[in-house]
């Protein structure tokens, strides 16, 4: 599993010939719950939509109180209607906390890249020219691990890690110029602090990354609550497939400690 010591282990290698570090590690995001679903999802204007390539039904729309599965609209019970009602209120009142979350967590991955690659740099300002070039990469790999129906803390800290070490080599390319060994010295102006930010980027990138993760636990915590509201409604509905099996769209289970 990619990490952004390693990527930044590799940069620092090939620039000094002396930095080791192969430690697994990536970045600690707070959350006790986590979410799965085995369907994708997108929310229309009009409704809530659940789709999948495999498997029965390949697509559920719920569209205030009413139920499509697959190829046509079900009866439902005044009760189901009602949940299904309230499922989509609050599917939509969640997005914008996915989303929220979602941003956060970018921008702690882009503050922490610019704050020690402007640190290593001779230029700052260019520095930070070319990190903007790369918000875009950031962001994308952000939003990869987390949505409406699919969110772990797990996922979302190895996605930072893995969004800081696929930027940061983009980033620091100037800053050290494709040098090598004794080379970084002179790339870097002969400047041993600067070159000792080097041989410690990850413990840096450690450092100013993991009290911003934790201010993520609000948010996340918050995200765990509505969607095992959310998942409740879910469990309730009286509606069942002509296999007799539920709807079954997602699933909040408690967080489980990871072991790799």
């Amino acid at each position: 599993m990619k990490r952004w010591a390693a990527a930044t282990a590799a940069l620092a290698l090939a620039a000094t010939a002396a930095h080791a570090a192969d430690r697994d590690r990536g970045v600690v995001v707070s959350a006790d719950c986590e979410i799965d679903s085995p369907y994708e999802f997108r929310l229309t204007d009009r409704s809530v939509v659940y789709t999948r390539a495999t498997g029965t039904p390949r697509t559920v729309l719920i569209r205030d109180g009413k139920l499509f599965i697959d190829e046509a609209w079900v009866a439902v019970s005044e009760a189901d209607a009602r949940r299904l009602r309230e499922f989509e209120r609050g599917t939509r009142a969640s997005m914008p906390l996915v989303q929220q979350i979602g941003r956060d967590a970018a921008q702690i991955a882009f503050t922490a890249i610019g704050e020690v690659a402007a640190g290593l740099s001779s230029d700052p300002a260019a520095t930070r020219r070319k990190l903007d070039g790369v918000r875009g990469q950031v962001d994308a790999r952000i939003v990869q691990s987390i949505s409406a129906n699919r969110f772990s803390a797990d996922a979302l800290g190895d996605g930072l890690g893995d969004a800081i070490g696929e930027a940061l080599p983009a980033v620091l390319e100037d800053v050290v110029g494709g040098a090598v060994g004794a080379a970084v010295g002179a790339a870097l102006g002969g400047n041993p602090e600067r070159l000792q930010r080097l041989e410690t980027l990850d413990a840096d990138i450690e450092a100013r990354i993991a009290p911003r993760a934790k201010a993520l636990e609000r948010s996340t915590t918050q995200l765990c609550r509505r969607m095992e509201a959310l998942d409740a409604l879910d469990n309730a509905l009286e509606y069942r497939l002509l296999d007799g099996r539920p709807l079954g769209l997602l699933e909040v289970r408690p967080r489980q400690a990871r072991t790799d």
